[in-house]
């Protein structure tokens, strides 16, 4: 038996018309996902599974650099103790050898080391020889050749526990990353337009007085990425240009700089637009590399923007101001911005059509000359206020007093004077 057709059309019913419908693009809230790197410039990454661990043995110095301080302090004190106790055994093993140890000995016989009698004395004189302080009671005399053998072998192993210990030691406080830490970047980056372009823009600055010779900024997003073939990358780097890539990035980092990327057609965030930035999971990173003045090492300050810290339509505050002749810097507005004018849609879009940007360069005018006028304004209607003040003042002190006088019938009569 055949179904029963409808009445109303199948073009008309609510499904197809429905599907008619144009429909806005839906963007997915973004997956939180972790950093690759840390605000202050660590790596988030973990390493597992090294099964050749003794690479690391092979480059001891590195290893031990790289170690944190309460595991390099004790390796430090266990090496000295250990190799006192180690030759502490020699010399007791030689005055032992030697018959030094023999309380029945005549005295007579000249011993391998004088007033060595037990274990503790031999530990002592091993502390005495090894860091290079006598005492004047115990000493090594020439009847021994092995006596000899174990001062000279002592020697040469103390110079070479202090050259790896005190490099070591210098190495880990004068690590390059010590001068990263006066250097800072704003907690937010903004997306605004300069030169009639939309250009992703961060602030960098230096505390110290000593500069950084040639400072080298570098930008890359990181982001996950499905190439034609199939292939997953979950942490692609793409090297992003600055606007002074044509002199190789090299900054004059004096004062605080504003660092610009023009996004361009070879941008990755080119199809971005400003909803789809915030549904995004790209990650600006920002390096700044440069040699130290004062010490000649060469330093790398390191940071991160997701895309809840970049802020569109905004562009920073100037912070350098002129004052008595000596170009000053405020601090406390290094990472304050100002909301502008600024097209929602991607840098594409721009380029195919340009009214959008005219549109709104001719909106931010008006808003400027608005603001201009009520700048005016109320400048006009603050002096009035003040003239009018000044002219109450005049008239009170101007104003003539009244004076009454008194007739002897009881009448008053007043007098202005």
């Amino acid at each position: 038996m055949l179904a029963r057709k409808s009445i109303i059309p199948e073009d008309f019913a609510i499904p197809a018309l429905a599907s008619r419908v144009p429909r806005k693009p839906v963007f997915r809230d973004r997956v939180n996902k972790a950093r690759f790197i840390a605000k202050n410039g660590s790596c988030n990454l973990a390493h597992k599974n090294i099964r050749e661990q003794g690479r690391f043995l092979q480059d001891v110095f590195t290893t031990l650099v790289d170690l944190k301080w309460r595991f390099t302090l004790v390796i430090f004190t266990m090496t000295f103790l250990c190799s006192w106790l180690l030759f502490g055994m020699g010399w007791w093993l030689v005055a032992f050898a030697h018959g030094d140890l023999d309380p029945h000995r005549g005295s007579g016989i000249d011993k391998c080391v004088t007033q060595v009698k037990s274990f503790t004395s031999a530990f002592l004189f091993s502390i005495e020889v090894q860091v290079t302080i006598g005492f004047g009671g115990r000493m090594i005399t020439e009847q021994c050749p092995a006596a000899i053998a174990v001062l000279i072998t002592q020697n040469i192993a103390s110079l070479i526990i202090n050259a790896v210990m005190l490099g070591c030691i210098f190495m880990k406080t004068a690590q390059s990353h010590r001068r990263a830490e006066t250097l800072i970047f704003s907690r937010h980056a903004v997306i605004a337009v300069r030169n009639n372009h939309l250009c992703f823009m961060i602030r960098v600055g230096d505390l110290r007085k000593s500069m950084i010779i040639g400072a080298v900024v570098r930008l890359q997003v990181v982001r996950k990425t499905t190439t034609p073939e199939g292939e997953v990358i979950p942490i692609h780097q793409i090297e992003v240009p600055t606007e002074s890539a044509v002199a190789g990035n090299n900054i004059f980092l004096l004062s605080p700089l504003v660092i610009c990327h023009v996004i361009d057609k070879t941008s990755p965030m080119y199809d971005l637009s400003a909803m789809e930035l915030q549904c995004s999971d790209l990650e600006v990173i920002v390096i700044l590399e440069g040699v130290v003045e004062t010490t000649g090492i060469t330093t790398q300050a390191r940071t991160s923007y997701v895309t809840e810290e970049i802020q569109w339509g905004h562009r920073f505050v100037p912070i350098v101001a002129e004052e008595e002749g000596v170009y000053s810097v405020d601090y406390s507005k290094f990472g304050n911005t100002v909301k502008v004018n600024t097209p929602r849609c991607s840098a594409r879009e721009l380029d195919e059509k340009p009214s959008i940007l005219i549109q709104t360069l001719q909106k931010s005018e008006l808003s400027h000359q608005n603001s201009l006028r009520k700048r005016n304004s109320m400048r006009r209607n603050n002096s009035m206020r003040k003239g009018n003040a000044g002219m109450r003042r005049n008239n009170s002190s101007l104003a003539v007093p009244k004076v009454q006088f008194f007739t002897p019938e009881g009448s008053t009569s007043v007098a202005v004077t």
